[in-house]
């Protein structure tokens, strides 16, 4: 299993156009991508709804997670655009 944490860097967190644009990115992948706070259930990243209900802010950090092969690349690639503040670009 690859797995990669990282801080959230938009400044509202993953709500609305930050969420977006990371369900966008997990589907342009085709791999089975989840995401979750440190010590909550997973939820598919490629899910709106479960991105958004996580609730994570700005400043906090959540964990992705893929079986797939090949997920590496993608992980980091998600890892990056989660890094930058969305809202700002």
């Amino acid at each position: 299993m690859s797995t990669r944490t990282v801080e959230i860097g938009s400044s509202v967190g993953l709500h609305a156009r930050p969420a977006a644009l990371f369900v966008q990115a997990v589907n342009d992948t085709g791999l089975t991508i989840t995401i979750c706070k440190p010590g909550g259930a997973p939820v598919p990243a490629n899910s709106m709804l479960g991105v958004m209900a996580l609730g994570a802010k700005n400043g906090e950090t959540v964990e992705l997670s893929s079986d797939d092969a090949g997920a590496d690349a993608a992980l980091d690639s998600l890892v990056e655009l989660l890094k930058r503040d969305l809202d700002a670009e």
